[in-house]
């Protein structure tokens, strides 16, 4: 037989099939409720399509539809497995995980970002994560405090 007629695997394929996992981040997986709530739906949604990969008849096919989800899988099994569930603040007073803080920047700008965890954060819809530049030097000020990130001022205007 031909080998134009066989299926072998290629080093395209096998590139497709041999993802290498998603970085873990090595601070501590804080999380709100619905950053749990998140991460076990992604779950869900990855075991689907895991699941759904595997009726493909055709060995590679299978392989390259199914290695997505199989990694996601391996990440967010993690991910559940070290969350640390925080409750939401008790108090307005102090910057803490969960809390949306308003505050203005040097230029007038006036932004308002909830602190949460690393894999709940969107800067974009408004939710920052607790390790990062911005979060950190809001965190355990209080209305009316500066800080400076990134060389700029930014005034805490309200923590809700």
């Amino acid at each position: 037989m031909s080998v134009a007629f066989t299926k072998e695997d290629s080093a395209e394929t096998a590139a497709e099939t041999i993802l290498p996992d998603r970085v873990v981040s090595p601070h501590p997986n804080l999380v709100t409720e619905a950053g749990l709530k998140a991460l076990e739906r992604d779950l869900a949604e990855a075991r689907a399509a895991f699941e759904a990969a595997q009726v493909e008849e055709d060995v590679n096919e299978r392989r390259r539809h199914s290695a997505g989800p199989a990694r996601d899988i391996r990440y967010l099994v993690e991910r559940l497995r070290t969350a640390d569930l925080r409750p939401a603040p008790a108090s307005k007073e102090v910057v803490a995980f969960g809390h949306t803080v308003r505050f203005e920047r040097e230029d007038g700008r006036v932004q308002t970002y909830r602190i949460v965890g690393e894999d709940e954060a969107d800067p974009k819809a408004g939710s920052v994560s607790y390790v990062s530049p911005v979060a950190q030097a809001l965190l355990g000020k209080t209305v009316g405090d500066v800080v400076t990130v990134g060389g700029q001022e930014l005034e805490i205007l309200a923590i809700t």
